[in-house]
């Protein structure tokens, strides 16, 4: 079975599973009848941008544990993302927080089991780095939406997609930059920081400093990423992200 297809019957089990999820939680946490259906299309449109990139950067056959572990990831960012339109209740505030708990938690559980299987690729990297870039994002708009923090709040989710689109325009921007431990910290601290923001027994205005220090963290961090690619701007480009 082509590695194409594979992900696309994963990715039909988990849209199922995902609905029949979102139906519970909005009739235990009395969320608005369009919530599965809103999780569903975010989804499946996570679905599509995957099936589209895995050919030409999974060269293995086998789909392997990793990348169903960052499609179950997936899944459940969906269902944070659908709560952005509920109501802010503070139900709705432990619910954001226990799903993004999950989500944290798992990740890393992708790269070991890759490694580990020897089914390691480019594909599974970018899959892993863009459904935490879109967490982080969906938990962002979640504690403003909340009122745990002001809109500023949105570039902790924001800043990776800007710095994406400044290559667009400036080339020296499109270098890949080798992982480093600081970058891999300060996604671990993105998503603890918002986390903590965002749980109903951080009063404002501590809600608010938690979360301008996670974003301060972040644009020291995207700095020093700019720096190095500007330092490196006169060597031949490496293959775009």
């Amino acid at each position: 079975m082509p590695v194409r297809l594979r992900l696309l019957t994963a990715g039909l089990v988990a849209v199922g599973l995902l609905f029949v999820a979102a139906r519970v939680l909005g009739a235990v946490f009395g969320l608005s009848l369009l919530f599965p259906a809103v999780a569903a299309l975010v989804f499946a449109a996570k679905l599509v941008l995957a099936l589209n990139a895995i050919d030409a950067g999974h060269p293995h056959a086998r789909l392997g544990a990793a990348n169903v572990v960052t499609l179950a990831r997936g899944a459940l960012v969906a269902l944070l993302a659908s709560l952005i339109r509920e109501a802010p209740w503070e139900s709705v505030a432990w619910l954001a927080v226990t799903l993004g708990t999950l989500v944290a938690l798992l990740d890393g559980v992708d790269g070991y089991l890759a490694r580990r299987s020897g089914l390691a690729s480019e594909f599974g990297a970018r899959f892993d780095m863009e459904t935490d870039a879109f967490f982080i994002l969906v938990l962002a708009a979640i504690v403003w939406t909340h009122g745990k923090a002001d809109w500023w709040v949105l570039g902790a989710g924001g800043l990776r997609y800007v710095f994406v689109a400044a290559g667009w325009v400036l080339p020296w921007m499109r270098a890949s930059l080798s992982p480093t431990l600081r970058g891999k910290w300060m996604a671990v601290m993105q998503m603890v920081g918002l986390l903590v923001a965002l749980g109903p027994i951080i009063p404002q205005p501590l809600s608010g400093w938690v979360a301008g220090i996670t974003l301060a963290g972040l644009v020291w961090s995207c700095g020093v990423d700019v720096g190095r690619l500007w330092r490196g701007r006169a060597l031949p480009l490496a293959t775009a992200r």
